[in-house]
């Protein structure tokens, strides 16, 4: 058990390591926490620094996911040697969950981080990287229908142990039990835009709505389903 905790201790200090802020870091003290939405993740940085920042800050976020479950787990530390009683597989989805909780409960930053999901996809290119692929595209199917980046995550995630189980069940059952808790935790952490949604007041992106978007080059007058 010893070093089951000790790589999830090291999994969740990894996680804790914000890219919005290392980038904000690099750009001269940019706190992206003190504007737009509030949020430590990439969509905010997206909206309030542009793409190349916001690009860095997937690329962190999503890298600190794959050292978690990739790395963390093979590691012979001299303090907590391998135990042969721990599940390797199981090891390493405890350590890709302690890192997406330190994406959002990071300790280096008061405990102020993202929502998970570039973290969460980062545990995914190691864990089933196949799975990767059908999630961005459910993720970008509820994108361009509704415009909303928080409904197109919890959607995603939702998905994804739903096609865990038709595809893989019963020979990953550890793996869809870990999709099914991030689904959980990503909806928790993303009851803020629920509320925003339920209140009509949640940001939309009309850019990506495709049919918004084609009603609107037919001179039609476009819909506003927050009305």
């Amino acid at each position: 058990m010893l070093e089951l905790g000790t790589k999830f201790l090291l999994s969740y200090f990894i996680g804790s390591l914000m890219g919005s802020l290392i980038m904000g870091r690099l750009r001269g003290g940019v706190d992206i926490r003190t504007m737009g939405s509030g949020n430590a993740g990439g969509t905010n940085a997206l909206r309030t620094q542009g793409i190349w920042f916001a690009l860095g800050v997937v690329v962190i976020d999503i890298g600190k996911g794959a050292v978690a479950a990739g790395v963390v787990p093979a590691l012979n530390l001299p303090f907590a040697p391998n135990d042969p009683a721990v599940s390797r597989e199981w090891l390493a989805l405890c350590c890709a969950a302690a890192a997406v909780c330190g994406h959002v409960w990071p300790m280096y930053h008061r405990f102020q981080g993202g929502k998970g999901a570039a973290t969460f996809i980062g545990t995914l290119l190691v864990l089933g990287p196949m799975l990767v692929l059908p999630l961005l595209l459910v993720w970008a199917w509820v994108l361009t229908m509704s415009g909303y980046v928080g409904l197109s995550t919890m959607a995603a995630a939702v998905f994804l142990p739903v096609w865990i189980a038709i595809t893989r069940l019963p020979d990953e059952q550890p793996l869809f039990i870990y999709a099914v808790a991030m689904a959980l935790f990503i909806i928790y952490c993303h009851r803020s835009n629920i509320r925003r949604m339920r209140d009509g007041n949640e940001h939309r992106n009309d850019k990506l709505m495709v049919f918004r978007r084609r009603a609107a080059a037919g001179g039609k007058p476009e819909i506003d389903d927050d009305a």
